[in-house]
């Protein structure tokens, strides 16, 4: 049986304590087989033997998945997929090859299962202008996924149709479904100034996944959440923390702090210092292991300043050297 078959099965099987171990393993397949990490360990100079914890992973820029085909061998695989990151048209996109779609759909759904519950219990709405018209983005696919396995009978996008949208969750909440509106921070902004406190926006769970996209004034959480509840009810605004080149999500629960699921460990890294990482770092720059990302590479230095909690939760405090705004939810804190 080969490395891939093995490790798929044992994904969607991972704790907190045998995670660690996954991602050794993987490392090791990964700089072998990835040949741009492979060339980019070599050029650093770090034999992957040497390598028995995760602060000493050597982590991929993540400007690698601009500039670079990033799979995973080792035969050569034509991708049936790719996902693109949201941009402007004077920016590079970044490219996430998918070489299975439906790992991406799986792993999404069996991370939303353990914060959320099951799908069927859900109608799963989505205000994402910028992302439907963009196109190749992870984040509508995962919708799609969602709202279709779910079995629901509302249309779950709506471009910029606020009355569409305010029927459809007068529907579901009348046929006793709990209702969860994604949407972009400038949409959703955008709804509550047109519609208020309107009675179809109460009692829904709304995950914000960040960026004004050029569209509004940037904000910080705190105050994003605080106009958004003046149209959404007292209940916190829920956020994810994904992006184009991750197949795993964190998701925060109303208090901006994300917890991520045994798919996905953060670890901080000293801002000036790329290959100073730490476990027990209380602030720092942004290091993600996404074990979902077996074809491409799992290991990745974002531009993203993060808090660490005691729980293993974490903040998201802002971009590094006002990198692209880009990805779900990028919103600093305070």
């Amino acid at each position: 049986m080969s490395f891939r078959t093995d490790y798929l099965a044992e994904l969607p099987h991972l704790t907190p304590e045998t995670a660690p171990a996954a991602a050794l393993r993987l490392f090791r397949h990964q700089a072998e087989h990835c040949l741009p990490y492979a060339a980019y360990l070599a050029a650093l100079g770090r034999d992957p033997q040497h390598v028995s914890r995760l602060e000493d992973i050597p982590f991929l820029p993540i400007e690698f998945f601009k500039t670079q085909e990033v799979r995973t061998g080792p035969a050569e695989w034509e991708p049936q997929e790719t996902f693109l990151s949201s941009g402007t048209t004077l920016q590079q996109r970044s490219r996430h090859l998918l070489r299975d779609p439906q790992l991406y759909r799986h792993n999404a759904a069996h991370i939303f299962r353990q914060f959320y519950g099951p799908l069927t219990e859900w109608t799963f709405l989505a205000l994402l202008p910028s992302y439907l018209e963009q196109g190749h983005s992870s984040l509508v696919a995962m919708v799609e996924y969602f709202a279709r396995e779910s079995g629901q009978e509302q249309e779950a996008f709506f471009l910029h149709d606020h009355a569409a949208l305010l029927r459809a969750l007068a529907e579901a909440k009348a046929a006793g479904r709990r209702v969860l509106l994604f949407g972009v921070s400038y949409a959703l902004l955008d709804l509550a100034a047109e519609y208020g406190a309107a009675p179809e926006l109460q009692n829904i769970t709304v995950l914000e996944t960040g960026g004004m996209k050029g569209r509004r004034r940037e904000m910080i959480r705190e105050e994003l959440h605080a106009e958004l509840q003046q149209a959404f009810g007292p209940a916190g605004i829920h956020s994810e923390y994904g992006m184009t080149e991750m197949l795993s999500q964190a998701y925060s629960f109303g208090d901006g702090r994300f917890h991520a699921p045994p798919q996905l460990h953060v670890l901080l890294r000293d801002p000036a210092d790329p290959f100073s990482v730490s476990a027990t770092r209380p602030d720092g720059a942004l290091n993600v292991i996404d074990l979902a990302n077996i074809d491409s590479c799992a290991f990745i230095e974002t531009k993203d300043l993060a808090r660490m909690h005691p729980d293993g939760s974490f903040e998201v405090l802002g971009r590094l050297d006002n990198s692209d705004v880009r990805g779900c939810n990028q919103m600093a804190g305070s």
